[in-house]
């Protein structure tokens, strides 16, 4: 058999992962050298954490509809071109405002890649290889945070602030021109793809649980369903931790471990490791539990559950120490376990709607799940500047946690239906 093709779209994807969250990490990494150098408050900083969300949220939903219109390559593509310009001009913003402005129009090219990657990978891998595949492509996000830590911040110490954000831009440039090479929509555009893979997927592709619904329901039906609801919660929940380590752990590390911006840049990385490693190990168990089971549902609804409910209590834990060892542990720890859940939720979606809808629908789930990305980055200014400082932030980071898994745990459900058209599938394995 030739190359299995579909991992080099794998590899592609975790590259994009990778200088997406890059880009993103950038500012919380360059804030205190942002900060003092535009006299820049902890609220204000907060509201431009947040103000990436209101362009991001609107273009999750607009991206993912687009790519099942017209399809992921053309919708990543000038996303990713899109991203790169305005990650550049931060560069040259001298105040509030204009950092403001210029993160909003960052955020509106950096909606798309959630949904977008999950239509990529619904077209490109079997069921079976699902999850796994999204939590490799997905791993490139928080190892993406990792080398923010070092290359933003040793960048900006060497260089400057403002150096930081053109050397990121010129590297989405060149992810633009190898996505642009290399990827098709479909395996069967794609000259490399051997008949034996095209025909591997396609026939997996037909066993998922809603294959037969397909035409029969719009994206709608979909969108307002109470399990896809309930994702979206879930999802939003996970979402809240995250952005909340994304755009506040860095001050966390310099304001209250009173670590120097050299040593956060390395120490920073640690987390952010341990959620390269939940990504690919949720995906591997939830794989392992399908080919056990042939039950798509409990096999991603249980790791979701987990990670959930383990991050929520490392998270908490943080919130009882002022110790730096302690904190960066438990951090990590929680990091790992919260990161199997984003690609479950994805998955989960795989179970429950048609491929032909997953990219509107995966979009609008992703819409809801990052209006915490408004909320999380705003809200943790407001409670270190005026409120119960970082312990209280960590208490609402854990809280959402345990709610998202408590949700999943009572609505989300396989069904009789599901349940049996899944039986046949593991038969058929």
């Amino acid at each position: 058999m030739k190359i299995k093709y579909r991992w080099v779209v794998a590899a592609l994807l975790f590259f994009a992962g990778m200088l997406n969250y890059l880009d993103r990490a950038a500012l919380s990494v360059a804030a205190p050298l942002i900060k003092q150098d535009l006299n820049i408050d902890d609220a204000q900083m907060g509201l431009l954490f947040s103000s990436f969300f209101l362009g991001y949220c609107v273009f999750c939903f607009i991206g993912g509809y687009a790519s099942d219109r017209f399809g992921p390559k053309r919708v990543f593509g000038c996303a990713a071109a899109f991203w790169s310009v305005f990650c550049g001009l931060t560069a040259l913003m001298g105040n509030f405002t204009q950092l403001l402005v210029c993160r909003v129009l960052f955020g509106i090219g950096e909606g798309p890649m959630g949904s977008t990657t999950n239509k990529t990978v619904t077209n490109w891998f079997p069921r079976e290889e699902a999850a796994f595949a999204l939590g490799l492509s997905s791993c490139g996000q928080p190892l993406g945070a990792a080398i923010a830590a070092p290359v933003v911040g040793l960048v900006a110490w060497h260089f400057g602030w403002r150096v930081s954000f053109v050397v990121i831009a010129l590297l989405g440039v060149v992810w633009l021109a190898a996505w642009l090479l290399m990827f098709r929509d479909t395996p069967a555009q794609h000259p490399r793809v051997s008949a034996q893979e095209r025909q591997l997927i396609e026939t997996s592709r037909a066993r998922q649980p809603v294959a037969s619904e397909a035409g029969q329901h719009s994206v709608w039906h979909y969108i307002f369903s109470v399990p896809v609801l309930a994702v979206a919660f879930a999802y939003f929940c996970s979402n809240y931790v995250m952005y909340f380590f994304l755009t506040w752990l860095p001050s966390y590390l310099t304001d209250y471990q009173h670590l120097d911006v050299k040593h956060m840049s390395i120490i920073g990385m640690i987390p952010w490791v341990g959620a390269a490693i939940g990504f690919l190990a949720g995906g591997t168990a939830s794989d392992f539990i399908l080919r056990k089971t042939g039950k798509g549902v409990l096999a991603r609804k249980s790791i979701l559950i987990l990670g959930l409910a383990v991050a929520s209590a490392s998270v908490l834990m943080v919130s009882r120490t002022s110790d730096l060892t302690s904190a960066v542990v438990f951090i990590t720890l929680g990091n790992l376990f919260l990161f199997m859940s984003p690609q479950l939720c994805w998955i989960l979606l795989q179970e429950i709607v048609p491929s032909e809808h997953i990219g509107g629908t995966g979009g609008f789930v992703h819409l809801l799940a990052n209006l915490a990305g408004l909320l999380a980055p705003a809200l943790t200014g407001y409670v270190v500047q005026y409120g119960g400082g970082y312990n209280t932030a960590f208490m609402l980071a854990g809280i959402a946690a345990a709610t998202g898994a408590v949700v999943v745990l009572v609505v989300v459900r396989g069904g009789k239906r599901a349940s049996n058209v899944e039986k046949l599938a593991a038969d058929a394995l």
